[in-house]
């Protein structure tokens, strides 16, 4: 799994405002209902952030996530991938959240981050994006391809190649669909994700004409976001201001 459980994300490096946050039921255009955590920003915000997170669903982690994104200015919600076949009950930390995994599809999890997407625009986002951790920074990569108006996504350490031959979702594959701009953020000393690999998905975007950056921070793991984690302070502070610079530059 991407974060232990008590893996927490890093405080942006600029303290920010007032949060609410309450967990919530979201109806996809299917009906599947499924267990989300939104959080607002105090005075509202016209900004949003969809947070797909990583294989264990929305876990305290993406919660904490989103109330950090609300009070940078920016509305969140962080949603869960087994309404489907879990329910929307809350889960334990021993959750055997791998079978579930294995039921989710690219179309599904597209579903429930529109569901997603209406959230924020009810809260009173116009300009909404993705961000998402591993098996999420690949879905999040991708649903700049699923339509949703997107003013921008946001992937931490998700496989930008394809697997395999079977592996028909890689967002290398995908970029020909893409319809929003791009960031990127890496772990040098992450096995499953090679620079080349990162360096062919900026080319592809170029290619497609779309404004990109892949930021591979040296020495950092896989999973480097994380308060918990002392060493990779200077990469969560710089992911921070990367991303928050990204929403400002796209909204």
């Amino acid at each position: 799994m991407c974060h232990d459980s008590n893996s927490r994300p890093p405080f942006p490096p600029i303290a920010g405002g007032a949060a609410t946050g309450e967990s919530i039921v979201l109806k996809a255009a299917d009906g599947n209902e499924f267990a989300a955590f939104a959080a607002r920003a105090e005075g509202g915000s016209t900004k949003g952030m969809v947070i797909l997170p990583d294989v264990r669903g929305l876990h305290a982690f993406y919660e904490d996530l989103a109330l950090r994104f609300a009070e940078q200015g920016v509305n969140a919600v962080a949603i869960d991938y087994f309404g489907r076949t879990a329910g929307v009950s809350r889960r334990a930390d021993d959750f055997d959240f791998w079978p579930e995994v294995m039921k989710t599809h690219p179309d599904t999890i597209a579903l429930d981050a529109a569901a997603a997407v209406d959230k924020l625009k009810e809260m009173g986002a116009t300009s909404i994006f993705t961000v998402g951790f591993c098996f999420g920074g690949r879905n999040s990569f991708n649903q700049a391809a699923r339509g949703h108006g997107l003013a921008g996504v946001v992937g931490f350490y998700g496989m930008v190649a394809a697997r395999g031959e079977e592996d028909t979702d890689a967002p290398i594959d995908k970029v020909p669909a893409y319809e929003a701009p791009v960031l990127g953020l890496f772990g040098g000393a992450d096995a499953m994700i090679t620079a080349d690999s990162v360096d062919m998905f900026s080319k592809a975007l170029d290619a497609k004409g779309l404004a990109n950056e892949m930021k591979i921070y040296d020495g950092a793991p896989h999973s480097f976001f994380d308060r918990t984690s002392d060493q990779n302070k200077d990469a969560c502070d710089d992911a921070w201001t990367k991303i928050l610079a990204f929403i400002e530059t796209n909204s």
